[in-house]
């Protein structure tokens, strides 16, 4: 009997890290700040900022700290409105909520992107900045968003999160906005447990991101010469202190050479299982838009013509094969169905998201899976749909 493959087992960490990080133990040199220069998270922000084609990048502790400081580095005023899609991680809204600024969600539509026509709807006056998540890797109409922002003056963070080695029109995900953040946390395509990243071209931003960061009194030199703006800002800033250790740069720095051979990896991966899927009826892969290119490391697709009661079964038949499957809208206080943030207060319907999430399902896909163990989620995927859907009474009975 085949078993499934566990794709709850992160990214593997490369050997070359062993050594480092073998080090680092030995002296106990964890902190940022202890090195005079070339600290392990000094040399990851320099790395990833030549990988991205970034100016400046600062390592933080996870990307909802990355989201946190871009809205504290912008300067918004208390109560700020910040515009972000209804279909994203609870802790988009909460990075929102910490910065002291009032969420504004706006719809997502049946393919995972922002409804364009509620994002032009709820741009107004009052709102001071936009978080777009590319969730799950889905890139929205950057080209529509930016367009619209620009015309405004709004600034754009984009939470590519998700989107690690995604392009759209050939630009790197998290270079169109002002500001880009991501994720090393476990189930992303580089593995360091948690953490996270925030990179941007703005030496003003970047100055404020790094003070508050914790760069308390003159550790704020170990980042560079950015002119006056480093001293302009220094004792003018709360310090929230969530800076990155020397041990998960120690760990996430051999992991960006492999950044390449991961996203070709996790499209073939992903591409190869849409194709199957679609010969189901009832499954549905979104396709996406056409100036993306996608790092998938999941796969999503919507069930059709299926009750709530039949998307249940279909997931506990997938279980049952070995594939789980979380249907956003269904599974239990899911951290990504936007009526679970109560913390929000009352918030609008948004019925295109809600019936979106209601059929949504998600399947992790990470790189490293091989053919074998596609052909195996595609037969349990497929033939969960099928039993489900063939036990459907026939009219009359």
């Amino acid at each position: 009997m085949t078993l499934a493959s566990n794709v709850y087992d992160a990214e593997p960490i490369p050997e070359q890290a062993r050594a480092e990080i073998d080090k680092l133990l030995k002296s106990g040199d964890l902190f940022r700040y202890t090195a005079p220069e070339n600290a392990p998270v000094t040399l990851l922000e320099q790395e990833f900022a030549q990988v991205m084609g970034a100016r400046f990048a600062l390592a933080v502790s996870s990307c909802s700290a990355a989201l946190f400081l871009s809205l504290k580095s912008l300067d918004l005023p208390r109560d700020a409105r910040v515009l972000i899609p209804a279909f994203t991680f609870a802790a988009v809204p909460s990075a929102v909520i910490h910065a002291e600024c009032t969420p504004v969600l706006v719809e997502v539509g049946e393919n995972y992107r922002v409804d364009m026509a509620d994002f032009e709807a709820k741009l107004t006056v009052d709102i001071k900045a936009i978080i777009i998540s590319h969730m799950r890797g889905h890139t929205s109409d950057m080209d529509a968003i930016m367009a619209l922002a620009d015309a405004r003056g709004i600034p754009v963070i984009e939470d590519a999160a998700h989107s690690l080695g995604t392009t759209w029109h050939g630009q790197k995900i998290g270079t169109i906005g002002k500001i880009g953040c991501f994720s090393f946390q476990s189930y992303k395509l580089v593995n360091a447990g948690e953490g996270g990243i925030l990179i941007t071209d703005d030496p003003d931003l970047i100055a404020r991101a790094v003070i508050m960061s914790g760069a308390y009194e003159h550790n704020w030199k170990k980042h560079g010469d950015l002119g006056d703006s480093f001293a302009k800002w220094q004792n003018k800033l709360p310090l929230y202190n969530q800076r990155l250790s020397n041990l998960s740069a120690a760990i996430i720095r051999p992991q960006l050479g492999l950044i390449a051979q991961r996203v070709a990896d996790g499209r073939r991966n992903h591409d190869y299982l849409a194709e199957k899927l679609s010969a189901s009826p009832w499954i549905c892969v979104p396709d996406a838009l056409k100036p993306e290119q996608r790092a998938p490391d999941s796969i999503q697709f919507n069930l059709v013509d299926m009750s709530d009661e039949q998307v249940l079964s279909f997931a506990e038949a997938s279980a049952a094969r070995g594939v789980n499957v979380q249907v956003f809208g269904l599974s239990r206080d899911n951290a990504r169905a936007f009526w679970n943030w109560q913390f929000l207060g009352d918030q609008p319907e948004l019925p295109k998201t809600r019936s979106m999430l209601m059929r949504a399902c998600d399947t992790r896909l990470p790189a490293r899976l091989q053919r074998k163990d596609l052909d195996f989620i595609a037969a349990a995927l497929l033939d969960a749909a099928t039993e489900v859907m063939a036990s459907e009474p026939a009219y009359g009975t």
